[in-house]
């Protein structure tokens, strides 16, 4: 489902060790040049040189914390943002 919402040529990255397995159609990496790529989480001098390779490039991230109740309009702001 996840791998459908990402751009042209978007990677999206697993971070950690999932608790089940996971299970996805070749297909949606097939289209539009999808990537799918996992790295185990690193410590805090690997999670500080990302933080200051973010601040350097001007990367940063747009989040909203939402009440579980309204997760179902959040999600349809999503699919509506496609």
């Amino acid at each position: 489902m996840y791998l459908k919402m990402l751009a042209a040529n978007g990677v999206q990255v697993l971070v950690g060790i999932p608790s089940t397995p996971i299970n996805f159609s070749a297909f949606s990496l097939l289209t539009n040049g999808r990537s799918l790529s996992a790295s185990s989480i690193g410590g805090i001098p690997e999670t500080q040189e990302m933080l200051d390779y973010c601040a350097e490039h001007n990367i940063v991230s747009d989040v909203e914390v939402i009440n579980i109740n309204y997760i179902n309009e959040a999600y349809e702001r999503v699919i509506k943002a496609m």
